[in-house]
């Protein structure tokens, strides 16, 4: 299903209803008192709000449909959920609700297969952490983690880990007037052996190009160190250090 249509699991997203914060409160006063139809109602009225959340998604390549599908099951529980009691607005409690349920499908259905025990620490560690974070007032360590759980700290890094999704080396993590650094950019090459800069007629090859180019080129290729750790040993920025970099290889290249 392509995103600029409109016709998402059978339902025409630009007939959807809109309800009004007063008519939400009633319907879920009516809804505690277990009225079937205003939960119905609710659940319709806020369908928008599940397709607003999905499109922060809409980049992964996930069926629409089922990321629609799990939103609404992640809505029916912000209904049931709902304390009607507290002075917040509805959205504001079930745009977490509706996020939360699509990122554990997401978590639950990633490519990379990870076991059901390892992903139930996973979901205790967060909760931990959430609690930690509630009382202290700021973001619990790992040891303070492990201590909550009464597990080994090892456990909560293996667990933690174990629900990242994997990352694109060529995902861009920044970008300086038209020049982006890409995460492979930032990772080093320890195995000297197989680089392909230690395999040819390097020091013919690079006589023309300006000590700074050389030095990056050393530590970059032979060190094995990161655009990052080049910029900071050299005094300049990364973006400096990535376009510099590109310029003398391009110039390598051609000499080759």
């Amino acid at each position: 299903m392509q995103f600029n249509k409109v016709d998402i699991c059978g339902v025409n997203t630009a007939k959807l209803k809109v309800l009004t914060e007063s008519e939400k409160m009633a319907l879920l006063k009516r809804c505690k008192e277990g009225d079937k139809q205003a939960r119905e109602d609710l659940v319709n009225g806020n369908l928008r709000l599940v397709l607003s959340v999905i499109q922060r998604f809409t980049q992964r390549g996930e069926n629409l449909d089922d990321l629609f599908q799990v939103g609404c099951i992640g809505l029916i529980k912000s209904i049931d959920n709902f304390d009607i009691s507290q002075n917040v607005r509805f959205s504001t409690y079930a745009v977490p609700m509706i996020i939360g349920e699509i990122r554990r499908y997401l978590r639950d259905n990633n490519s990379v297969r990870v076991s059901r025990s390892l992903r139930d620490m996973a979901y205790k560690a967060m909760q931990a952490k959430e609690r930690l974070t509630g009382s202290n007032l700021r973001e619990p360590t790992v040891e303070e983690i492990a201590r909550e759980l009464g597990v080994k700290r090892e456990e909560v890094v293996m667990a933690l880990e174990s629900i990242v999704e994997p990352v694109s080396l060529f995902e861009p993590v920044y970008s300086d007037g038209g020049d982006t650094i890409y995460v492979m950019d930032q990772i080093g090459d320890k195995n000297d052996d197989s680089n392909w800069l230690d395999e040819i007629a390097l020091k013919e090859a690079i006589n023309n190009l300006s000590p700074r180019e050389k030095k990056i080129l050393s530590l970059r290729f032979f060190q094995g160190k990161t655009q990052m750790e080049v910029a900071n040993e050299i005094g300049i920025s990364q973006a400096q250090v990535s376009r510099l970099e590109k310029g003398a290889l391009n110039k390598v290249k051609g000499k080759i």
